[in-house]
Order: structure tokens, then sequence, then C-alpha cells
């Protein structure tokens, strides 16, 4: 079944990569995108990026050739990369809903607020912080003992899935990868909370439903790229703590690859449908291309 499993995996792979870069080629390149809600996007591509590449094709080697061999250290730096591109990830959700949170709450200051020194310092302290949060777990698991064989039960090197191979004591790994996932995703989505609390108090005191249809409209995207990247995590992380013995562990699997591909996948998708800058620089872009292509035959 592992050549039938391969195929939806390799599609969405390749429809993130697509997608993704896209999105990056347009940001960098069309001026009317050179705002901090898309500059939000960028970072939000990049790391969805890095997050599905760091797993993704390792997986279809594995479905494809079998290559299912990976060494201790080039695990741990998959690990590594993992988390932390995971953490940068909900970093820059809980960035994304502050900025929309500025520019309905402040739309006045908004260009003031957000300048781009301001985005880029906030974007490194994000990255640093996944970075400084999830060392510490690499270093713990490097200098667990371990004996009890050498499978890992997943198609990636999961923190537990690694951890549980040990004859040692876990208990610190256990501990100190849940304090890392409640400072990290705890923090963004209490952040997220309060922002879109605050921009639905702006919105519902709006005279006009036009303007709060408008401010709606433009949350839909945001919204729909936090449920694609919160709910499988939240899957991820309620099995892994209460239901390893009620569900199986085929399902585990499944989901948690979806958690690293889904995301990557969807958001490019859902922004360059929801959003209508980019919706017209795609077309623009296209209707370029279609008339320089019939100039080219008329001339031929």
């Amino acid at each position: 079944m592992h050549l039938w499993i391969s195929i939806p995996f390799c599609t969405m792979y390749v429809v993130a990569m697509v997608g993704n870069c896209g999105l990056l080629y347009l940001i960098r390149y069309e001026d009317s995108l050179h705002r901090s809600m898309y500059y939000f996007l960028a970072m939000l591509s990049l790391t969805d990026l890095v997050m599905c590449s760091s797993t993704i094709p390792k997986t279809l080697c594995i479905f494809w050739f079998h290559l299912k061999e990976i060494s201790f250290d080039e695990c741990l730096v998959q690990k590594f990369f993992i988390h932390t591109f995971t953490g940068m990830e909900s970093g820059v959700l809980m960035l994304m809903a502050l900025d929309r949170y500025v520019a309905i709450c402040y739309p006045l200051r908004y260009s003031t607020i957000l300048t781009n020194s301001v985005i880029t310092n906030i974007g490194f302290a994000t990255f640093l912080r996944a970075v400084l949060l999830i060392i510490p777990l690499v270093f713990l698991t490097k200098r667990l003992p371990f004996c009890r064989g050498n499978i890992i039960h997943h198609t990636y090197c999961d923190q537990l899935s690694v951890a549980k191979l040990s004859c040692g004591n876990i208990k610190a790994n256990i501990i100190y990868g849940l304090m890392a996932a409640f400072l990290i995703g705890g923090f963004d989505i209490l952040c997220i909370t309060i922002s879109y609390t605050m921009i639905l108090r702006a919105v519902v005191s709006l005279s006009s439903a036009d303007a709060q249809q408008k401010a709606f409209s433009t949350r839909t995207a945001h919204i729909c790229a936090i449920v694609f990247s919160y709910s499988p995590a939240f899957f991820c992380f309620f099995f892994n703590r209460f239901g390893s013995h009620k569900i199986p562990p085929s399902c585990h699997i499944i989901v948690a690859n979806i958690y690293l591909l889904l995301p990557p996948t969807m958001n490019p998708i859902v922004y360059g449908v929801k959003t209508k800058q980019i919706r017209d620089c795609v077309v623009r872009i296209f209707s370029v291309s279609k008339d320089t292509k019939s100039q080219h035959m008329k001339g031929i």
C-alpha cells in the first residue's frame, strides 16, 4: 500500500512547494504587496517550505525505495528543524493576528507602528524563541542511553517516538517538551484569542454593515490557516499524552504527517483565493503572458 499512500503525499508536497514559492515570488516582485501583511505571509510561506521539506522527502523515500535508515545525528537534526519551524509557524500566525488587530483597531497609525524594521525584529525574535526553546530538547535526547532497539514507529523523528527507544529516564524530556509546547503554543493561542476578541469588538462597533462585512472578510484566510495548523497539532498533542492506548498508531502517524503537510499545502491556496490583491497580481501576470504569446504568434 506504500505506493498508493505516497500519491497524496507527493501531490500535496508538490502543491506546497509550487504554491509557497509562487507566493514568495509575488511578494518579492509585486510593489502592491510590499506591506506588512504580505511580509508576514512571506514568513509563513518560508516557514512552511522548510517545515514540510524536513520530513516529506524522507517519507517518500520510505514509501518508494524502502530507504528507512537514518543516522542518530541526522535524526536529531531533523527533529530540531521539525520542532523549530512548527514553533515558528505558530509564532507567525500570532504575528499575523496582531497585524490585523493593529490594522483594524489603529488604522491611522498602522504604517507607523508596523515599520519594516519592527517587522524584521519581531520576525527574528519569533525565530530565536523557537530555536532557544528547542535546542535543549535536542540535547536532552542526545544524552539518553539507547538499548531498546532502533526502530522508530513513525515516518520521521518525532520527539516522543525517539525518546521512547531509550532505556534511561525520559521524564525530563517529557516535562521540558510540555513546557516548550505551552510556552510557544499556549502563548501564541492566548495572543491570537485576545487579538480576535479586540478585533470583534471593533468590527461590531462599526455602523456600516458593508464595513463590518469587509472587515470580517479580511480575516477569513487567517482563520483558515489557524484551523489547518492547530487542529492536527491538538490531536497529536493529546494523543501522545492521553490517547496512545485507545487510538491505532497508524491514525496518529497519518495525522502527524498531515500536521506538517496540510498547512503548507492549504495556506497558499487559501490566501490566493481569499486575498484580492494576490488574485489581481496572478491574473495580471497571466494576462501579460497571454498577450505576449498572442503578439509573438501574430509576429510569426
